[in-house]
């Protein structure tokens, strides 16, 4: 990173820390109260997921893109988000960025086979897997690991809730978190970024749902702009740390709090050194109204967003944000 420190302008968050194992529970939601009004960003730890099995994860993710160029392509993202998505595939900040994000990933959402009712829902349906000849155990710890991840979000969503004034089931209900859109998403990163040319790993952007869970390698990359109204933009790194995810609120978090909880910009810039990182995406139902929350409006603070369905919201961001299929179709 010593190119990227030397700037004066870059510096090192620092982040509260978020022990799922604690029993102090004022205490914890006090702290992620205070992170969210801060900067909707925050650590978690001792969330039950064992580093043994995360490194078999990021193992078997490193498998994948290992894979020949022509066998990733097989398992390309459908038009439900779920597959691989080449380099440049997606642009998240076009205002500052040449081409696309210099990174590949693969999308796996929550397994709904084509008989199940609500396999025609946007974000739902079976996931493509890689061929089990190729890649033997693959799908299987993939599978695990979405189920895990979703376990500790939705003890995150407890305290989000106690932090917003709500019961601390409210969340959980089927319309919200019960059944909720979870896609998790493998990510390699690859070159050298450069902002002054438009070159980034990963364009700025804020997350488009209720929160992302962040798996990551040790490599630095990961930064966050607290102000993004501020001029010139102050970019501050996240360091990864052993064991914890790195947790973030997204927009949906932030309409459904009447703007009082934040969604921040961030980005990843590439050092020459391979990334890895797993985030976990954490919506609602498909059908769930996102509409001001009862603790966060008043008479003297009305509501600033008007409701939307979350699919509704989800479709449009990623439809923004993504190539069009067609693209890849012609040059096959």
């Amino acid at each position: 990173m010593e190119n990227h420190t030397k700037d004066s302008t870059m510096k090192v968050s620092s982040l509260n820390s978020i022990d799922l194992a604690n029993d102090d529970l004022h205490h914890s939601v006090v702290s992620l109260k205070q992170a969210c009004l801060d900067c909707g960003f925050f650590y978690v730890i001792n969330h039950g997921i064992n580093e043994e099995f995360m490194d078999d994860v990021f193992e078997q993710s490193k498998k994948f893109f290992a894979l020949p160029l022509e066998e990733k392509m097989k398992v390309l993202r459908n038009e439900k988000h779920r597959g691989y998505t080449p380099v440049l595939d997606e642009i998240l900040d076009p205002k500052n960025q040449v081409n696309g994000d210099h990174k590949e990933g693969y999308y796996i959402g929550i397994e709904v086979p084509k008989d199940d009712p609500h396999w025609d829902k946007p974000f739902y349906g079976p996931n493509p897997w890689p061929d089990a000849d190729v890649l033997p155990g693959w799908r299987e710890t993939m599978e695990k690991y979405h189920q895990e991840a979703l376990r500790v979000s939705m003890a995150i969503g407890k305290l989000l809730a106690l932090a917003l004034d709500l019961d601390v089931e409210y969340f959980d209900r089927t319309e919200m978190l019960g059944k909720p859109i979870a896609t998790m998403r493998l990510l390699r990163y690859q070159g050298i970024s450069d902002p002054s040319k438009g070159i980034y790993a990963c364009g700025a952007h804020s997350d488009f749902g209720m929160m992302t869970l962040l798996a990551t390698d040790g490599v630095m990359g990961l930064q966050i702009c607290k102000d993004k109204n501020a001029t010139p933009q102050k970019w501050e790194y996240v360091p990864p740390i052993k064991g914890a995810f790195i947790v973030n609120l997204g927009d949906m978090l932030e309409r459904w709090s009447n703007g009082f909880f934040k969604s921040t910009l961030h980005r990843v810039l590439g050092n020459g050194q391979e990334r890895y990182s797993i985030p976990f995406f954490v919506e609602p139902n498909h059908d769930c109204l996102v509409e001001c929350l009862p603790t966060c409006k008043s008479e003297s603070d009305l509501p600033k967003y008007p409701p939307i369905k979350c699919s509704t919201y989800l479709t449009q961001r990623y439809e923004e944000t993504h190539a069009k299929l067609s693209i890849y179709h012609q040059q096959t």
